[in-house]
């Protein structure tokens, strides 16, 4: 516990509603020798693009004390483990939460530098397992800063997209069930590389992708059926068009529907309810 509170007081920015906070006390376990430096493009075709993240943060949204329900959600966006987008299916995430009454946590992991020559696939459970361990440390970190948000620990959940549904998944399925989220939802995304092993009983589950998805199809439908498999039950919902990487973003395709879905998912597990935080 004392090195998550050394965590929360290293503090590098703060303005109305926002405030990023480092997850390790130091450098983050597994990358002391990283020399890279953090990069970061604006305005590209997807977004805001970070690439080569060395030291990890979650950047808190937070909403209006009239409107806190205190709960609270860590938001993991995609980018293949060597990029993060940041945009769509980052900040306009947490944004949309926060008008929603819910505690947002923008999630910076970890990310690889691509140094295969595009003909080799990446190995993702290697290229993943620092995103992974971030993920598993933004729950720990949110969680001793429930009092200071007023936030309820029990009621921190996650939401990963693409790259970022592979971090979830990993923070769901870890052994400890005392560290899984309260709750978790995984867009166009699941674990990529090795099927991890499924655990008798998980939090509640939101699933999401479309059927034209060119990138992530296989994957996701190999992680909900074996899901299914172990009798874990999901909510999911399948869109017949969206593509991959469509976000909060409205696009005129079906999968645009998938956001009042997960709103009306956060109603069920009593994200949306204002209860007193613990």
């Amino acid at each position: 516990m004392k090195r998550f509170v050394l965590a929360l007081c290293a503090v590098l920015s703060s303005s109305a509603g926002a405030q990023t906070v480092d997850l390790w006390p130091g450098t983050a376990p597994g990358s002391e020798k990283w020399t890279l430096k953090e990069v970061t493009y604006e305005n590209t075709p997807v977004g805001t693009v970070v690439q080569n993240v060395v030291t990890p943060t979650i950047t808190a949204y937070l909403p209006a004390p009239s409107k806190a329900t205190g709960a609270g959600v860590i938001v993991a966006p995609g980018g293949a483990f060597v990029a993060l987008a940041t945009s769509k299916g980052g900040v306009d995430v947490a944004k949309w939460l926060q008008e929603r009454g819910i505690a947002a946590f923008l999630l910076k992991y970890r990310t690889v530098q691509k140094s295969y020559d595009g003909m080799r696939p990446m190995d993702m459970d290697t290229a993943g397992r620092y995103g992974i361990a971030d993920g598993i440390q933004a729950l720990k970190v949110v969680r001793a800063h429930a009092s200071e948000w007023k936030l309820s620990p029990k009621r921190i959940g996650m939401i990963g997209f693409s790259a970022g549904a592979m971090v979830v998944s990993g923070a769901v399925l870890q052994p400890d069930a005392a560290l899984r989220p309260s709750f978790a939802a995984m867009i166009y995304g699941a674990p990529f590389g090795v099927m991890p092993k499924i655990p008798s009983a998980l939090p509640p589950l939101f699933l999401s992708w479309a059927s034209d998805d060119p990138v992530a199809l296989a994957p996701v439908l190999r992680f909900h059926d074996t899901l299914a498999k172990a009798g874990i039950k999901t909510d999911t919902h399948v869109y017949a068009t969206g593509g991959h990487g469509f976000g909060i973003e409205k696009q005129g395709k079906a999968s645009d529907a998938w956001s009042d879905a997960y709103y009306a998912w956060l109603q069920s597990v009593g994200a949306t309810k204002r209860a007193a935080a613990r």
